[in-house]
């Protein structure tokens, strides 16, 4: 496996902010790489610049091993990409648009080429409908069509689902499976859905004001001994004594909102119950939070999470 994408102290200053902060990161081929950072931590800008519509203040980028400010047309031949909302004409079809851009790709392929190209992304019905008839979740995957035209090894989507509502979502979701798992594409991916992200992304990257603070697969960032354990009773200031008083009390946390925080390993969590059961102590809720969104929650600045977590 070689990578595909090698980010090396990228940073990107405007006036006084410092959007991307000396950000270093590598995309393997065949990852679904998700690219994950709140409203304003530096995602788009990143995309931006490997896609060379912006230029960094510094840094190196290199995509399929060769340096980008260098091998700009020969690289991004081979990258398709969607900013944000598609740029479609929405006076033509589905299937003109595909035709209109795949020569302006300069690439010719035949009407049964497009018309398999819009059936993989389900709008083969819809090929010679104008796309003013289109939902927004139609727009997005004519424009995932679109930058797939010219059969390009990566393919880089900026907040794919934006706007969508859950069917689009699935859609969007489902289409990122198949072009991995399927037509065996490697996928940049940056999303704020982080549920969404946890079902398809094979790593993941997360910043925060620019920063990269982690990288790696979702087994290396979760340790299953650092499960979070939200805790509801009858009588909350009872079990919590009888707790304290415990074997469990080492990962023990704190009472908040009516409920109580401990942290065990994930397989630690039927004999918990069992034991709770032993004494008499009635659960109203027991649920684990180690989830991707309470991950991005605790590591990130921009929002608080339960003080449990954190502590």
């Amino acid at each position: 496996m070689q990578p595909i994408v090698q980010v090396k102290s990228l940073s990107k200053q405007y006036k006084n902010i410092k959007a991307v902060d000396a950000l270093s990161f590598t995309v393997q081929e065949g990852d679904v790489y998700g690219f994950l950072g709140q409203n304003g931590a530096g995602k788009s800008t990143t995309i931006r610049m490997l896609l060379t519509l912006i230029q960094p203040s510094s840094g190196d980028i290199e995509l399929f091993g060769m340096k980008l400010h260098t091998n700009r047309n020969e690289v991004l031949r081979n990258v398709g990409a969607v900013i944000e909302k598609p740029d479609v004409y929405k006076y033509l079809s589905a299937y003109n648009n595909l035709k209109l851009f795949a020569h302006m790709s300069k690439v010719h392929p035949s009407n049964k080429q497009l018309i398999q190209q819009l059936d993989m992304v389900g709008l083969k019905e819809r090929a010679y409908d104008k796309v003013a008839t289109f939902s927004q979740g139609m727009k997005q995957r004519l424009g995932i069509a679109i930058a797939l035209i010219h059969d390009p090894q990566l393919i880089i989507l900026d907040e794919p689902t934006n706007g969508l509502d859950p069917q689009g979502i699935a859609d969007i979701r489902n289409l990122i499976l198949h072009l991995s798992r399927e037509m065996k594409k490697t996928l940049l991916v940056s999303s704020h859905l982080l549920n969404e992200m946890e079902q398809v992304a094979t790593r993941l990257l997360i910043i925060d004001k620019g920063k990269k603070l982690v990288e790696g697969t979702t087994a290396e960032l979760f340790n299953p001994a650092q499960t979070l354990i939200e805790l509801e009773t009858t009588d909350n200031a009872t079990a919590f004594d009888v707790i304290a008083n415990s074997e469990w009390q080492k990962g023990l946390q704190q009472q908040r909102n009516n409920k109580i925080f401990i942290k065990m390993h994930r397989d630690e969590i039927p004999d918990f119950t069992a034991w709770l059961a032993e004494r008499n102590i009635r659960l109203t809720l027991l649920q684990p939070r180690h989830s991707l969104e309470d991950y991005f929650l605790q590591i990130t600045s921009g929002t608080q999470h339960v003080a449990a977590f954190t502590n």
